[in-house]
């Protein structure tokens, strides 16, 4: 360890570099270690459609109002995450059915779905990437 040192004290370059790869290395190890902290539980496009189709999910849209206006999955429901809290009663007849919530990158959506979870509601999921995975993966937009 003491050559480890001195050799990182021998040239200002040398701690450079592996100050860089520290910094890379945790850039590559924090996706995962997010992962684990999630409350709520992710689904892919495709699980996503699944649910929509085989459970009759409910999807809802937790953006703003002009992200909604320039497009949304079909049939979701508008409710912007600011909202949500005042706006739980309008949901409570969906509480028997999965819930999908999706944002525009899926950061928002984790929040809401805590907000669900702490209000009583089982299977609450989050769209993995948000409305931009949802487009990435062509599927179909309302506008």
């Amino acid at each position: 360890m003491e050559q480890f040192l001195a050799f990182l004290q021998k040239n200002p370059f040398n701690m450079l570099l592996f100050g860089a790869a520290v910094i890379t290395g945790g850039m590559l190890v924090w996706p995962l270690i997010n992962r684990l902290f999630r409350t709520a539980n992710e689904v892919s496009t495709l699980e996503a459609v699944q649910l929509i189709n085989r459970r009759d999910a409910v999807v809802i849209d937790v953006r703003d109002s002009g992200e909604y206006a320039a497009g949304h999955i079909g049939n979701a429901r508008h409710i912007p995450e600011a909202q949500l809290a005042e706006r739980i009663k309008e949901l409570e007849k969906f509480k028997t059915r999965p819930i999908i919530i999706s944002c525009r990158t899926g950061s928002r959506a984790a929040i809401a779905g805590g907000v669900l979870r702490e209000h009583g509601f089982g299977e609450v999921f989050v769209l993995r990437g948000g409305i931009a995975a949802w487009q990435q993966a062509s599927m179909p937009l309302e506008k």
